[in-house]
Formats: C-alpha cells, sequence, structure tokens
C-alpha cells in the first residue's frame, strides 16, 4: 500500500494513522489478465485505483468491435464515471489489460470516506479535474490532429504505454484497425 500512500502525498497531507483508516475502506483485488471487473449492462458499482498492472475501459459498437476509450496503469482511477456515480447500468466493460493489484471502493462506502476523512474530497476532487482535463485535451487532439499525429503523439507522450500496451489495444483507443497501426509505424520507421 505504500505506492497508494505515496500517490496521495503528491495531493493532500495524510498521516500514517490517516493512511491506515482511509485504506481501511478500500477491498484490495488481484485481478488475472482479461479479467473483467465490469460489463456493459450492469450497475457500476465501484471505482479502481490501480496499484499495479493495467486495466482499460472500452465498449463494443454496433459492429461488434471493441472500442477502447480508457486505460489506467499505475496510480491512476478507472471507473464508468456518469454510471457510477449515479448508479445505473453501464455502456463499458472495464478489464485488466495484465495480471492488475487494485483498490476498490463502491459509492457508499466512499461516501462514508469522506466523510470521516474531509481531506479526501480534496484529494478526489483535484483527481476529478485532471481526468476532466486530460478528456478535454483527448477530444481536442481527435479533432485536430491526422491520425499520423495522434499515433506520433501519443507514442511520443506516453512511451510506457507503446511498451506495456498490445497493438491491437493501442489501435483500439485510437480508434484505428491494427492493420492501420502497422502501416502507420512502418512508415514511421522508413
Amino acid at each position: 500500500m505504500e505506492t497508494f500512500k505515496t500517490h496521495l502525498d503528491k495531493f493532500i497531507d495524510i498521516n500514517d494513522e490517516e493512511f491506515a483508516s482511509v485504506v481501511s475502506f478500500f477491498q484490495v483485488l488481484e485481478v488475472k489478465k482479461k479479467h473483467n471487473m465490469m460489463h456493459d449492462g450492469e450497475v457500476c458499482k465501484s471505482m479502481f485505483f490501480v496499484v499495479k498492472g493495467c486495466m482499460r475501459k472500452f465498449f463494443v459498437n454496433e459492429k461488434g468491435v471493441e472500442q477502447t476509450t480508457e486505460f489506467a496503469i499505475e496510480n491512476w482511477w478507472i471507473t464508468d464515471t456518469f454510471a457510477y456515480e449515479r448508479q445505473i447500468k453501464s455502456d463499458f466493460y472495464i478489464q485488466a489489460v495484465e495480471k492488475s493489484v487494485i483498490l476498490e471502493i463502491n459509492l457508499q462506502t466512499q461516501e462514508e470516506l469522506l466523510k470521516e476523512h474531509p481531506v479526501m474530497e480534496r484529494y478526489f476532487r483535484m483527481i476529478y479535474q485532471r481526468a476532466y482535463a486530460a478528456s478535454e485535451r483527448r477530444i481536442r487532439y481527435l479533432y485536430e490532429m491526422s491520425r499520423e499525429e495522434l499515433y506520433t503523439h501519443f507514442s511520443t507522450q506516453y512511451p510506457e504505454f507503446i511498451q506495456r500496451i498490445p497493438q491491437y489495444l493501442i489501435a483500439s483507443y485510437l480508434g484505428f484497425t491494427p492493420e492501420y497501426l502497422s502501416e502507420i509505424r512502418a512508415k514511421l520507421r522508413s
């Protein structure tokens, strides 16, 4: 749990005793690669913090193709925020890309956490602000950049993803077919 403590310390001041209490609100889970933490059509009951590994959020489009919308590696959160906040059915899956260790919290427990540790309100506000800002940037990049520029930007900004994530998932995230991503990569190498 030292990873989570280090992460929290970047945003809030929390001593070891408070941290021990904060962590008690979470469930620690070890999940196997390709395990779905949530399925399309299920009520989104939880948020997940990645301690170790990688998760992804995706939906299946009308052609039956998986479309990845988000990744979460160490120190990142993942959920269907809209469905989680409203406790409604999600249109997404959340799946482990790698064998992962995650912290899980449900909405009721999160509310109890926030009452007992008001400093966590600040933490979650800051996390949501960063996530929202990242979403805004991604939308802008999708409108402004060519597909080649999008891949180049992504691979330059997030080289760890290029090394860790299977290429077909990167293609899915960028809105490409795996074949088109291979063409772009070959073109950039030549």
